[in-house]
This record gives structure tokens, sequence and C-alpha cells, in this order.
């Protein structure tokens, strides 16, 4: 052993933790946080998911609307997995499989639902200073910790032939608004957007006020449709014609 061995000038750069997590190596870790969810995914033979949004906060026994919410929600995994192909592969692929963020509330509701039913699920987790730790009911093997909010959100939608969103908060409305814009600019398949309990989403936001203050367009309101369960869920889901998916390198966005 000599001088050069234990300065950090000589290790591996692949070895060099202080080298990897420095700020050159930014575009370098957008890139491993890309292809090792893409990876796993396409080794799981994931064809399309179902994404499934909603509050960190709701509870199975929490207030208000929150028991119905959880309920619904896992009554979606349910049904999405059972009648969609996560249980029986299509080809070799699983499709329409339950996608979350990862976390509680309306995610675990989601992901137990599949687990109910014996079918993967996907969760697709974010470093987070509260709430966000994986539920139990998310595949593990399918269960991804993202340290960019950017390529997180990129997995939730390159695969996605829907998105069922439930009541949540400042997180919801944010991936809800980032899909419908991939939608309105052609960035993403025609994939339906369902909101789960109309009279909450329609009380909340006045989405009638965009089009008639001349901010969107007759049509952009066609992106969004309003449901009050998990049955009218997976009806809007079944009436559209489900977008051919690559699967191959490249796959989606």
């Amino acid at each position: 052993m000599n001088d050069h061995d234990d300065n950090p000038a000589y290790r591996l750069a692949l070895l060099d933790e202080d080298f990897l997590r420095g700020p050159a190596m930014r575009g370098v870790r957008l890139q491993l946080e890309a292809v090792k969810a893409d990876e796993a995914l396409r080794a799981a033979r994931v064809g399309s998911t179902i994404v499934v949004f909603g509050g960190a906060r709701v509870r199975e026994d929490g207030p208000g609307h929150h028991p119905r919410w959880y309920a619904e929600a896992r009554r979606f995994g349910q049904i999405a997995s059972m009648r969609g192909g996560a249980l029986d592969p299509i080809d070799g692929w699983r499709e329409n499989v339950i996608a979350t963020g990862g976390g509680p509330g309306i995610m675990e509701a989601a992901n137990r639902g599949a687990h109910d039913v014996g079918a993967p699920s996907i969760g697709f987790n974010i470093q987070l200073p509260q709430e966000q730790h994986p539920n139990r009911y998310s595949t593990p093997n399918l269960t991804f910790q993202f340290h960019y909010f950017a390529i997180r959100k990129l997995h939730l939608a390159m695969r996605a032939r829907a998105l069922v969103v439930f009541p949540g908060g400042f997180g919801t409305m944010d991936e809800l608004f980032e899909i419908l814009t991939l939608r309105q600019t052609g960035r993403t398949p025609a994939v339906p957007v369902v909101l789960v309990d109309s009279a909450h989403w329609r009380g909340l936001i006045n989405w009638q006020a965009f089009q008639e203050a001349g901010l969107i367009g007759a049509a952009d309101m066609g992106l969004l449709h309003f449901v009050d369960d998990a049955e009218a869920a997976w009806a809007v889901i079944a009436a559209h014609e489900p977008p051919v998916l690559p699967r191959g390198p490249g796959v989606g966005m």
C-alpha cells in the first residue's frame, strides 16, 4: 500500500460515492433512477398500468368521508386487478397493473385491493420528510424508491392506460394537473382521467370557470370523467379502447 491507495482521486469512479453524489453527476443519477425501475418492470413483464392517486392522509378509520374513499380505492384495486389482466397475463405480459405512489392512505388502499385478490401491484415511492414510507401491500420487487420527483412522475405516466384520482392534497393536485397537461398537449396517449367522488371534485374546483374564462377549450373538459364509486371508475376505463403501448427499449414516453 502507498499514498495513492487511500486518496479519493484513485478510487474507481463507479465506487466513489462522494463523486457520484456530486452536482456534476446529477444527470447520471437521473438516468440511474429511470433505468433501474424500467428494467425491473420489464423483467416482471408489466405491459401497462392503471395509476391511482389520492391523499396520503386518508385513513380507513379516519374522519368524514375518509372510510368511504379508502374502501372505494381498495375496491377499485380489486376490480381492476381481476378484470384488467394483472392476474392473468396476456402473451406473458401483465396489463393494467395497479400503480401508486407507494405510500399510505389512498395509495395503500389501491395496493391493498390488488393484494386482496393475489395480483401484483407497483409502488413508486419518493423520499419525503413525512408520511411517505412504503405500504405493506405493494409487491416488494415492484416497489421502488426515488429521489427525483421528475423521474417518479415519468414512471407513473409512461405505462399508464388510465389515471384514477381520489381526493387528496397538494401532491394529488400536482400529479393530476401534470397528467392533464400531458393529455391536453398530446404528449401521452388518449388515456381516461377519472375523478372519484364527483361532488367532492366539483365542489373543490369550478372546472367550468376555466372554459368560461377562455383559458381552456371545450374539448379539454372532455378529458375529465367524474364518477362516484369503483365500479363506475372501471366502467369508464373499460369503455375506452386501450392504446397500443410499446414494450421494448424506449417503452412509453
